[in-house]
């Protein structure tokens, strides 16, 4: 079992009273020490515990703060983390949060969005179960499965698969520093998914801490709970501790592009027909398209620039026929190609060098800046009048990106409800709406910005309800204060339905089945019924 190495500063328990006067918990005291009682003794929980105040707190919250708008002095902060690095340690925080009648937000890798694993919007006190140290990777070559525990990152999974085998993989994400656990229970999706689905598609068991504090696989919690923490968000349900994964077949060698075309290279035509040929394509040929703003060949005027990126499961001539083929307009050519060994692949599309150690992968520190995302499905594909009128909205924006990944293949193939994710077929793409800037002094504007083009977008896209993805998340489609049931109820169906379409019932159902006392919640959890 492999296990990336850490540091751990061991700390003595020391008390600061910092609650409000309202919480239940009148003596931080009483919380350490139901902590203690209820882990085991055999693994002390006390160096785990960090409390504000304490000289490493600063920086066991923000090592994974992957956004900074909620790293600033206003953010609403934890009196406490909890950085687990034994199971017994996830059991006491869930007995004991639920205990005290305290919030309890589950941290993975800190990618959510906005900020929902780490930070609260009721004013509440809260406290952090942070999974950074519950982190193995135990891979078996033999049934091409792993168990990966949830505080493992993307990268780490990646690099501990490729040390034993250079013909598996698996089809998650493009960025190394993602948590597993958020990754894997919202439905994460990767350049593979064509081929072989998204992450929720390629899993056969769990473990798991429930309400009670018990922990269970997937025989004893049965397949409705199983089916509900596979897609539909863990943290609605209980605290994972792993999963266990299925692995997929790669070549040897695989073939990645990245190529751009501006207004002026005849962008619009390109695009109008990567709408009707990307979702296809073989299944094994996956080409993303980000839209942005940049300059003009004058230097005074902007225009917009396509850039195209691909990941195909074979060599570049094979690749080379089939776009000279069906997609002649795109241009490419041989030079525009390299065939490269899947992990290799890995770092071509975070932007890091081809050649590079592949132990850059472990590396889970990375550049951080403010950032907004959205998301929309688009069904139909766009009119070319469609897309001009995009572009202008674009260049008078000029700030917030789009990032278009095709569907069909496996996406197309697979039920919409065997999992909670309920978007395959019918689906063209999914749009992601990106802004990203480095003062907090451009916060409101970035991202009303985002916001403007988004609406811009709706004649475009998915209605009725208008579709999200949820491990985009987005704190514009409703926040939940969980005041009451029933409100509760209302106001989760807001945002559940968008994520979660006709599968947002069903979870509503085990939500009050295995938490009727909502002890798993966030601004956007899964709500019980009223």
């Amino acid at each position: 079992m492999k296990y990336p190495s850490i540091i751990l500063v061991p700390f003595l328990f020391f008390v600061v009273f910092i609650l409000e006067p309202s919480s239940s918990l009148a003596n931080p005291e009483t919380f350490t020490q139901c902590l203690t009682s209820n882990s085991d003794p055999k693994h002390p929980i006390s160096p785990t515990v960090f409390f504000a105040g304490n000289g490493s707190y600063s920086s066991v919250l923000e090592a994974t703060i992957r956004n900074l708008r909620f790293n600033t002095s206003n953010t609403p902060k934890p009196f406490l983390i909890i950085a687990a690095t034994h199971e017994s340690h996830v059991q006491a925080a869930v007995t004991c949060g639920k205990r005290h009648n305290l919030q309890m937000k589950i941290r993975s890798g800190g990618h959510d969005y906005d900020g929902l694993s780490y930070v609260t919007y009721s004013g509440k006190p809260f406290f952090v179960l942070d999974m950074f140290n519950l982190r193995s990777v135990d891979v078996d070559v033999a049934s091409k499965t792993a168990w990966v525990q949830t505080g493992a990152i993307l990268g780490e999974v990646y690099y501990y698969i490729w040390e034993k085998s250079k013909t598996l993989a698996y089809p998650a994400g493009i960025c190394p520093t993602v948590g597993v656990g958020g990754h894997i229970s919202g439905g994460g999706y990767g350049n593979m998914m064509r081929k072989y689905g998204l992450t929720v598609d390629n899993t056969i068991d769990a473990k798991m801490v429930d309400v009670n504090g018990n922990i269970l696989d997937r025989k004893l919690m049965g397949e409705d709970l199983f089916w509900a923490i596979n897609g539909g968000g863990g943290g609605s349900f209980g605290v994972v501790l792993a999963y266990k994964i299925n692995l997929v077949e790669v070549p040897e060698n695989v073939t990645v592009f990245r190529i751009s075309r501006t207004l002026e290279q005849n962008a619009t035509e390109i695009v109008h027909r990567w709408q009707q040929v990307a979702p296809e394509l073989p299944d094994e040929l996956f080409i993303r398209l980000v839209i942005d703003v940049v300059n003009g060949t004058n230097t005074s005027q902007k225009t917009v620039r396509a850039s195209f990126i691909a990941m195909f499961l074979g060599d570049k001539t094979t690749l080379l026929s089939i776009l000279n083929r069906r997609f002649p307009e795109l241009g490419l050519v041989r030079s525009d190609c390299t065939e490269t060994s899947w992990i290799q692949s890995v770092l071509f599309w975070t932007n890091i060098q081809i050649g590079s150690p592949e132990t850059v992968l472990l590396q889970r520190i990375q550049p951080v800046t403010y950032l907004k995302r959205k998301s929309d499905y688009v069904r139909k594909p766009i009119s070319r009048t469609g897309l001009e009128s995009i572009w202008k909205k674009m260049i008078e924006l000029e700030i917030p990106t789009m990032a278009f990944n095709p569907y069909g293949g496996a996406m197309g193939r697979i039920s919409s409800t065997v999992t909670p994710f309920p978007y395959r077929a019918g689906n063209l793409w999914k749009i992601q709406y990106a802004a990203n800037w480095r003062e907090d002094r451009l916060t409101d504007r970035y991202m009303e910005l985002t916001r403007e083009l988004y609406q811009f977008m709706t004649p475009f896209v998915s209605k009725n309800p208008r579709q999200s993805f949820f491990n985009y998340r987005d704190v514009d489609l409703g926040i939940n204060s969980h005041n009451g049931k029933r409100n509760s109820y209302v106001e989760g169906k807001r945002y559940g339905e968008k994520y979660f379409a006709g599968n947002f019932e069903r979870l509503v159902k085990i939500k009050t089945r295995v938490d009727s006392g909502n002890f798993f919640r966030n601004e956007q959890s899964i709500p019980v019924l009223p």
